[in-house]
């Protein structure tokens, strides 16, 4: 595998000329005396060094030694200590949180960059740091300030880590159904009882304590989701003097032995009468919760984006390498004994559409960090509610699609390695074995696809779908002299959308199914229409200047390639929406 890059070109030319960052933070009284782009530039190429110098050579090595547990116990691979430590020490697990608490106060649009580089380098390492970050957003948003005093210095300078605790064996999707329960205490605190599963570094040796936040319901819960409250139990008892005390009631049972990510511990988890804190009010606990889902899941996303990068990276310094054959075309170098694959047509589709949904997975995922930086940081009613809705509208756009698109790109990297590709000297198989955890945790695709159908789209009424199809247009109206070539092909992509959504609107008014069956598909048009905007806005900051330097002529090929090549895949599966649920339900149960 070739040695992990980070795409700092790329991310510059995001933030700073499609997104124009600097004066949007500038706008934000929060942000305008923390982040400019200067810093940024700082934080993202010394993010970078990280990355690649102390992360990526861990990845292999992690994904064969994997973690081991020992009655209780869990041990990471060797190297992810050190690794963790420099880290840690670097401040960049606290990158996001707030100042107050010793956090660095940086904006999502930042944060998404060193996410993307940390999950290139070894997606099992970034999900310690991750899951940290995940429950510090819960705790800063709902906690007690006693608790944010307490527990979050310690988990922004890396000493504890966070876990989050939900799915149980009976209960993944459906939390409502969870039996982990908390028992209310004189003191004020809960003796929480139950057993979690697949809880992602529920227990390692990479910090001193870890703050599970564990869903669990009171004697007097409200049957279902209703009646689901959060509470924040550690690991080691923390005195009052903040220094640790007494193991806590928390056991790590057991670990997954799993298809990839073997480097992250995946842990069965007990909780027998631990001691905990409730985090906001009783039976708020969903909501608290998804405070941290909404960043949390584009995360996920971005560790689609992630392996789709670095199997791009390796790929493309391979094809250039490997010689196999004569060009189509003729001899191209006379020198060698064949040509290298990258003259070959099918090589080439396989790098540019790699290409093209890498570049334009980080120009959406940046998008959509934009409008959480907006929803959470604006002083405008207005575009602080907008900003949350597009959110809102966007996430299982963010996590479904970027994750899809990402397994594609690398089972492309992979096929382009032919045998090579297949046997674990390289590394393309590990990217493919890890990826595809990305479509499953943090609800599967299915079920983010039935939460924007169902949801973002149906129980509004479209409200939120209608800021982003006026922005498309407005962007459309303003640019369809200058940049036509991109404009025309986006409107009739985005009057599809339009159409489809009616559609869709109508449908599920007679017909509960419809939802659920047009769902995958509609996800999938409205994620190649978002990268058609996105591709557009990269088409403009690039227009003009190919002659100033490749990176430009570079980015307008590939915008042709997305818009001449994959955008057309809209009409298929739009074709594949209108056929309606009836076809889905011709089959009795005993008959599959």
């Amino acid at each position: 595998m070739a040695d992990y890059t980070a795409p700092l070109r790329d991310m510059s030319f995001v933030l700073n000329e499609v997104f124009q960052a600097g004066k949007l933070w500038a706008q934000l009284p929060a942000l305008a005396e923390t982040v400019d782009n200067e810093t940024a530039t700082a934080i993202l190429e010394e993010a970078g060094k990280v990355a690649a110098g102390s992360i990526a050579p861990t990845n292999r090595s992690g994904d064969e030694e994997g973690c081991s547990w020992n009655d209780g116990v869990v041990t990471t691979p060797k190297g992810f200590i050190e690794a963790y430590n420099t880290y840690a020490e670097g401040g960049w697990v606290g990158v996001g949180g707030d100042p107050k608490f010793g956090g660095m106060g940086m904006p999502k649009m930042i944060t998404a960059q060193i996410e993307e580089m940390i999950n290139s380098a070894n997606l099992s390492f970034g999900l310690y740091p991750m899951l940290t970050a995940g429950a510090c957003l819960s705790i800063h948003a709902h906690a007690s300030e006693e608790l944010k005093e307490k527990y979050l210095p310690n988990m922004y300078d890396g000493s504890w880590a966070g876990s989050m605790c939900l799915t149980e064996p009976h209960a993944g999707t459906d939390l409502g159904i969870i039996r982990t329960k908390a028992e209310p205490q004189a003191d004020g605190s809960y003796k929480v009882t139950g057993t979690k599963i697949f809880i992602t570094g529920g227990e390692h040796d990479l910090t001193e304590n870890i703050i599970h936040l564990v869903l669990a319901k009171l004697p007097d819960a409200p049957a279902g989701a209703k009646g689901i409250s959060l509470f924040l139990v550690p690991k080691v008892m923390v005195n009052n003097d903040g220094s640790l005390g007494e193991k806590n009631n928390v056991a790590c049972g057991s670990i997954e032995h799993k298809m990839g990510i073997n480097g992250s511990a995946t842990c069965v988890m007990n909780f027998d009468n631990a001691t905990g804190y409730i985090i906001d009010a009783p039976n708020k606990g969903l909501a608290a919760m998804f405070t941290m889902m909404n960043y949390e899941r584009l995360g996920v996303g971005i560790q689609g984006l992630s392996l789709g990068e670095r199997s791009y990276q390796s790929a493309i310094e391979y094809a250039k390498d490997r010689i196999q054959s004569r060009a189509p075309s003729g001899v191209v170098a006379p020198d060698k004994q064949a040509d290298p694959i990258i003259v070959h047509p099918d090589v080439r589709r396989m790098l540019l559409t790699m290409k093209a949904l890498n570049e334009g997975g980080r120009a959406f995922s940046s998008y959509v960090a934009m409008q959480l930086d907006i929803a959470k940081y604006s002083e405008e009613v207005e575009e602080q509610k907008r900003g949350a809705e597009l959110v809102a509208l966007l996430t299982p756009i963010a996590k479904a699609f970027l994750t899809d698109v990402g397994l594609e790109s690398t089972i492309h990297g992979q096929q382009i390695f032919g045998g090579h590709g297949y046997i674990r000297e390289w590394g393309q198989e590990q990217l493919i074995r890890d990826c595809r955890i990305t479509q499953i945790y943090e609800g599967t695709n299915g079920i983010q696809s039935l939460d924007l159908a169902g949801r973002k789209i149906v129980a509004n009424g479209g409200a939120f779908y209608q800021h982003f199809s006026d922005e498309v247009k407005a962007f459309i109206a303003a640019n369809q002299t200058d940049l036509a070539e991109f404009t025309a092909p986006l409107k009739a992509a985005i009057e599809n959308l339009d159409d489809l959504t009616a559609w869709l609107l109508a449908e599920a008014k007679n017909n509960a199914n419809e939802i659920g069956a047009a769902s995958v598909e509609y996800l999938h048009v409205f994620g190649y229409t978002a990268y058609a905007y996105m591709w557009a806005m990269m088409a403009r900051a690039a227009q003009g200047k190919e002659q100033e330097e490749d990176f430009y002529a570079s980015k307008m090929g590939t915008a042709r390639f997305f818009f001449a090549r994959l955008l057309p895949r809209i009409q298929s599966l739009s074709s594949s929406v209108k056929a309606g649920s009836e076809s889905l339900y011709l089959l009795d149960a005993e008959q599959f």
